[in-house]
């Protein structure tokens, strides 16, 4: 099966653009995380998808079919808004099987597949019990069921975790992607959260102002950013004017990192360099002179703090890794070739 395409799909509200000309692939199976800031065009697009909002011009193919003008009911799909949405008058069970009753289905159909689904969402026995005893968790769980009870093509998901407290929101991340291995349904996520997106996706959509910026794998996306928005964005970096020497090598701050080149006839771009790849150092040589600001103990990690001739850098470390510094003392900064992505716009 084909999966999902949108071709050059926009969607303007007057003289406002939401969604600018996207193109994107999802591959049938697959787990895809709309990621962006606020108001950057994510679930603009993921309403498209499900038929709520037609687009202004661009095509929504599935499995080889043009949907664009396809009613939502006639799309084959579930969906799971942010507020649930859940029905409070009826238990666990008639939420679950609603979507069937609808369709006509015999209530012994129903019944099977409700318990089919509370086993596969771990709320086995929980049919009779009344939707507003459930935590919330729980009743994530039961707007999933829901959601799958038709066994949709598509399976599309608005922020559907951020009502949750940090501590559950992270257990059902890895539940949600759990399940969507096991069933191997095409699942699109919307959300605020890089780490919730990079826990889940098989591909990352990063959006901003209504156009799509760079979609990828999560490793992808962290370690070769297409632009400055999406090296900023997901993650902490730094972020360092390079310019290049005679040879056209990246100098930073008047040191050459060897092995990184800037395309020819660019003379200044920016690099960026995770804080994990900032390695300290004895001042002197080829390295960057730097001097010690901060140093900031999480527990799991540590952060220094270093001005670099008026440019602050964090540089992370394991506690095991701890570098043997103090505030105010002067070091070399060392960046390896490998880690420094040169960033053209």
């Amino acid at each position: 099966m084909s999966g999902l395409t949108l071709n050059n799909v926009t969607k303007q509200f007057g003289a406002f653009t939401a969604v600018d000309n996207v193109q994107l692939n999802v591959p049938h199976g697959t787990f895809v995380c709309l990621l962006g800031p606020s108001g950057c065009g994510k679930t603009t697009l993921l309403r498209m998808i499900a038929g709520l909002d037609v687009p202004t011009s661009g095509a929504i193919v599935l499995d080889g079919n043009d949907i664009t003008a396809v009613p939502t009911h006639k799309r084959d799909l579930g969906m799971v808004f942010q507020s649930l949405a859940l029905f409070p008058h009826l238990t666990v069970g008639e939420n679950i099987a609603y979507p069937l009753r609808i369709r006509g289905t015999a209530k012994e159909d129903q019944r099977k597949r409700v318990d089919e689904l509370l086993s596969l969402i771990h709320l086995p026995g929980y049919a009779d019990r009344p939707v507003n005893k459930l935590s919330g968790g729980q009743r994530q769980r039961v707007a999933i069921a829901r959601a799958l009870t038709i066994s949709p093509k598509l399976f599309l998901l608005d922020e559907p975790l951020s009502a949750l407290d940090a501590k559950l929101r992270e257990a059902m991340q890895v539940e949600l992607r759990q399940l969507q291995q096991t069933l191997g349904i095409t699942t699109i996520v919307v959300t605020h959260d890089q780490r919730e997106a990079m826990t889940m996706a098989d591909t990352v959509v990063v959006m901003n102002s209504g156009e799509l910026r760079q979609a990828a794998s999560p490793i992808e996306i962290y370690r070769r950013p297409a632009d400055r928005f999406v090296a900023d964005f997901i993650g902490s970096t730094n972020l360092l004017t390079t310019e290049a020497d005679s040879a056209g090598r990246a100098t930073v701050f008047g040191k050459v990192i060897e092995g990184v080149l800037l395309p020819p006839g660019l003379n200044r771009a920016t690099i960026s360099v995770r804080p994990e790849d900032v390695h300290l150092t004895a001042p002197g040589g080829n390295t960057i002179a730097g001097k010690v600001t901060f140093i900031r103990d999480l527990g799991g990690t540590i952060e220094t703090f270093l001005d670099l001739s008026g440019t602050q850098v964090v540089a992370v470390s394991t506690p095991r890794e701890r570098p043997a510094v103090t505030v105010g003392q002067e070091v070399g900064v060392k960046l390896s070739p490998d880690v420094c992505v040169v960033l053209l716009k």
